[in-house]
């Protein structure tokens, strides 16, 4: 069930008592490690230019994969600072940022961003299957994943990529060897 889903304030505190969420007024992000025997899932998903998006290609790069919606109001919080990540990082190569909207028509995502401009591709799952691999469809939902390829770490929640709590999390990614992964 996503926080979409939760009709009422009830339901979504036994939604988060069960999966062991943060209670509103508490910290709200959660950082759970990849388990280590799961397989990164296959992603093969186009952009809004109509591009098609996989993990292959970006091996050898630290990849921030984040699952959002538009009626998601912290994913919408979290857009800048993930838009500050993928600018600081153009320059350098070692980064890639990628926005992963959940069922929404492009039409409603295009007409979304006009007021929320973000600096990294948006990638369409139509019909949420990359999310239900990826995630717990819990929103926003953001995986790391390494320069070899294999994910890392999922965090549950809005995140300050800009802030220390994203610096303790990339950090280490970003400093493995890109020799190393390929």
């Amino acid at each position: 069930m996503s926080l979409k889903e939760c009709s009422s304030r009830r339901s979504w505190l036994a939604m988060a008592a069960a999966l062991s969420l943060p209670l509103p007024g508490r910290a709200s992000t959660i950082e759970r490690p990849w388990p280590a025997r799961k397989p990164a899932p296959p992603l093969a998903l186009d952009d809004l230019e109509g591009r098609r998006w996989s993990l292959a290609p970006l091996r050898g790069k630290v990849v921030v994969l984040n699952f959002w919606a538009s009626w998601c109001e912290p994913c919408v919080t979290e857009i800048p600072t993930l838009s500050w990540l993928a600018e600081t990082h153009a320059a350098r190569g070692d980064l890639v940022v990628l926005g992963v909207n959940y069922q929404e028509h492009e039409v409603k995502v295009r007409r979304f961003l006009q007021g929320v401009p973000v600096s990294y591709p948006v990638l369409l799952d139509r019909n949420g299957e990359a999310a239900k691999t990826w995630t717990s469809r819990i929103f926003p939902t953001t995986v790391l994943i390494g320069r070899d390829g294999r994910p890392a770490i999922s965090v549950i929640g809005e995140l300050d990529w800009a802030g220390q709590q994203g610096e303790r999390l990339l950090n280490p990614l970003l400093a493995a060897s890109p020799a190393a992964s390929r």
